[in-house]
């Protein structure tokens, strides 16, 4: 049965992998300029969550699944004045985890009307193992977006509002690129023992499963697609 879907951050990469995996359901994307099926909002601008929410409603009706995977992967070395990096991290937690997090219990306050509905979260390897020393604050929103995930699972379960989280590794995408090039490349690679970075369609295929197929006893979940870079 075709769903109602929301996808944040859809203008490339995993983003744009997972909405072509949902065709066949009614799904919104999101961008930060918008476009072709895509709701504009700059989410690191406060009330465009809600906003981005309101107009996704308007299109669809009603929402059955909602997928946080915008985000950003900005480095902030601590080297930098005091107030640029706490500039940076707040940017960073802004768009990576508090618009998650507004758009996340909006979703429970609609599911809960009607009887059920899904979260998916795509966070990162980097919740468990950390990142660089220049991504303190990626890591920290990754790991908060767990946090989230396994809240809403056991807090309602009991309502049939299930909430997943994916984890990937390197992805070949274009914020994946850049820092592959910065932390050596090849050499980076070595950690990796499937031999190579992720596919986006890898992800979204994940994605795709726990948004529509996976089943209710899985809530809660968290699925590594990082090529046993990091085991749990």
């Amino acid at each position: 049965m075709s769903k109602n879907i929301l996808v944040t951050g859809t203008s490339r990469g995993i983003g744009a992998a997972i909405f072509s995996a949902l065709s066949g359901n009614k799904t919104v994307g999101h961008s930060s300029k918008g476009g072709d099926n895509q709701i504009a909002a700059d989410l690191s601008q406060p009330g465009a969550a809600e906003a981005l929410w309101t107009q996704a409603i308007d299109r669809l009706g009603h929402i059955d699944v909602l997928i946080n995977n915008a985000g950003i992967f900005e480095a902030s070395p601590i080297e930098v004045g005091h107030d640029a990096w706490l500039d940076g991290w707040e940017r960073t937690m802004r768009i990576n985890l508090t618009a998650s997090a507004e758009l996340c219990r909006l979703a429970v306050l609609h599911f809960r009307t009607r009887g059920d509905g899904r979260i998916v979260n795509v966070a990162s390897r980097a919740a468990y193992r950390g990142d660089s020393p220049q991504h303190w604050h990626y890591a920290a929103s990754k790991a908060g977006m767990i946090g989230m995930t396994k809240s809403i699972a056991r807090g309602y379960a009991g309502e049939n509002i299930l909430a997943f989280a994916v984890c990937p590794g390197f992805t070949m995408t274009g914020m994946a690129d850049d820092y592959l090039e910065s932390r050596g490349g090849a050499k980076l690679l070595a950690d990796i023992p499937l031999g190579r970075v992720a596919q986006p369609e890898e992800v979204a295929e994940t994605v795709r499963w726990l948004a529509l197929d996976a089943p209710p006893s899985a809530t809660g979940a968290v699925i590594d697609v990082n090529g046993a870079s990091y085991v749990r």
